[in-house]
């Protein structure tokens, strides 16, 4: 059985790595541990988790997670939408390139700056929520309120992929399901609804997030 770390980004990827990604990876005799990004400590050693609001506070977490010899590797799961100016590769973003050009580009500049083998780094396009997008009806069934799925449907018709959904302030993938289910909340409904449409939909939709877990997959003894 091989071990990885998964630096995450708030609770909803927690969940889903602990919920969804673990139970399938563990059939890959890959056991995985969800790690909250540590936003700040105070002088008591407390941490406060969750949330990206600089890249020296993910560099350091990276690090942490990398000097566990025993673990086979360290990824990371955070949104695109919302990375800090200071990420790496953010001031030489290739503008007008596809979005997955540009998170290529994002992708090799976080490698190069770790500078670690084991390193397997992995950013949501443009955030968890587009997973959810692959199925708007599963997303209806989980969140009481009106009937979403015609105009959630509708939002995401002229992408080819859920993951191309944009990252403008008001059309980033958790903007369209919130403006037509108000009352979904990420952390209760998020992980549900994924475990809910499963892996292999999700997949067949989203070849970002498909690459990222074939690449897990090939850590395993078996591989």
């Amino acid at each position: 059985m091989k071990r990885l770390h998964v630096l995450v980004e708030g609770q909803t990827e927690e969940t889903f790595v602990r919920d969804v990604l673990n139970p399938h990876l563990l059939s890959f005799e890959i056991f995985v541990t969800a790690v909250l990004v540590s936003t700040k400590r105070v002088k008591s050693g407390e941490k406060f988790k969750g949330g990206v609001t600089n890249y020296p506070q993910v560099r350091r977490e990276v690090w942490n997670l990398l000097n566990d010899t025993g673990a086979a590797a360290v990824t990371t799961m955070m949104d695109y939408y919302g990375l800090p100016d200071d990420f790496p590769g953010q001031a030489s973003l290739p503008r007008g390139r596809s979005c997955y050009e540009r998170l290529a580009h994002l992708e090799n500049s976080f490698q190069t700056d770790i500078g670690h083998r084991s390193f397997i780094p992995y950013l949501s396009l443009h955030e968890f929520e587009a997973l959810l997008l692959v199925m708007p009806s599963v997303i209806e069934e989980t969140v009481s309120g009106k009937s979403a799925v015609e105009s959630l449907t509708r939002e995401v018709a002229g992408f080819a992929s859920p993951e191309e959904v944009n990252d403008g302030a008001e059309t980033h993938p958790a903007a369209r399901i919130c403006r037509a289910l108000p009352s979904y909340q990420k952390r209760l409904h998020g992980p549900v609804i994924a475990a809910r449409i499963g892996l292999a939909a999700i997949r067949e939709r989203c070849a970002h997030f498909n690459d990222w877990l074939l690449r897990l997959e090939k850590l395993s003894s078996r591989a």
